[in-house]
């Protein structure tokens, strides 16, 4: 049986209704059972934001997708973190295995195809704890494979087994404070190219609610490997500010149709570090700095 998928929505019409058109094309969407999990109102929500609420309703509750579809619209907001957190718990049980999506993902046509693949690929391996849908754009012709390994999890079109979400930690300190005694800050923050350090560190402040940084720690912990490929399956088309999460887009999405997934080394891949900083070098008409990157990092984690 095909992982099922659980697609998390709460106040964004238009993009909700693209992230479920783009799906319903799916290569073998129609084996697949799909669990809508929408977000309750705020209790400060403005008029304008109820109308929006009131409209994402009513989309889920009209589709029809997949062999069947379960909508599940929560009495009040639970906001994005918790949301996810319950809902992956809750599919999870029943399944065994998931496939997360989130209301602005534009998936291609092979989404499923991959994922499913990979899910099969490495359901026994227990050093592999996620699989990952999405990649930044960059140089990919050191890699001779079509996927490649990262310590961690990921989140942008992502899928995981019961086995390795068993794993998962709410408790930021305690996550922070293992990283920290075990000297792991540089290794956690891969090699130094991202922030996820201070991330964790502002989700313990409040500063953020990102479950996915607590993700991508728990896994990082266990010594657990997400798989990603070269090129992404999928689009986010909420770079937009429409999101309370993701502002505009500052970078390029190219996403491919298909992908051919074939079982690799479990590894990480050095290549992706010194690939992945040449990202953060612009052009000389357009000059960067770190606190660009950091945005981007932000929003691909939900901050």
């Amino acid at each position: 049986m095909p992982a099922p998928i659980a697609i998390f929505v709460f106040n964004r019409p238009l993009h909700t209704r693209q992230t479920l058109r783009c799906l319903s094309e799916c290569k073998g969407i129609e084996n697949t059972i799909v669990y809508i999990f929408a977000d309750g109102k705020r209790n400060d929500e403005t008029v304008d934001g109820l109308k929006q609420i009131e409209e994402v309703g009513n989309i889920i509750r009209s589709v029809k997708i997949g062999k069947q579809t379960i909508v599940c619209e929560r009495d009040s907001n639970l906001g994005l973190a918790k949301n996810i957190i319950t809902g992956v718990g809750e599919v999870i049980e029943q399944h065994e295995q998931i496939i997360v999506l989130e209301d602005d993902m534009e998936v291609t046509k092979g989404f499923l195809n991959y994922m499913n693949t990979a899910l099969e690929l490495y359901k026994n391996e227990s050093q592999v704890g996620c699989i990952h849908a999405w990649n930044y754009l960059m140089d990919t012709s050191a890699n001779s494979d079509n996927t490649f390994f990262l310590k961690g999890a990921d989140c942008w079109g992502w899928a995981t087994w019961k086995r390795a979400w068993k794993f998962f930690n709410a408790d930021g300190q305690a996550l922070y404070n293992q990283i920290q005694s075990s000297r792991k800050e540089w290794d956690f923050d891969r090699r130094g190219t991202h922030a996820y350090t201070s991330m964790l560190s502002d989700q313990i402040a409040g500063k953020n609610n990102s479950w996915a940084i607590r993700w991508h720690a728990s896994l990082f912990l266990n010594n657990m490997y997400c798989l990603h490929p070269n090129r992404p399956l999928l689009k986010n088309i909420g770079l937009d500010n429409s999101g309370t999460h993701c502002g505009d887009k500052i970078y390029e999405q190219h996403p491919v149709e298909e992908i051919q997934v074939s079982k690799i080394n479990i590894k990480e891949a050095d290549w992706f570090f010194e690939a992945f900083r040449k990202t953060q070098q612009p052009p000389p008409d357009k000059p960067t700095t770190w606190q660009q990157s950091k945005k981007l990092l932000k929003r691909l984690f939900r901050l």
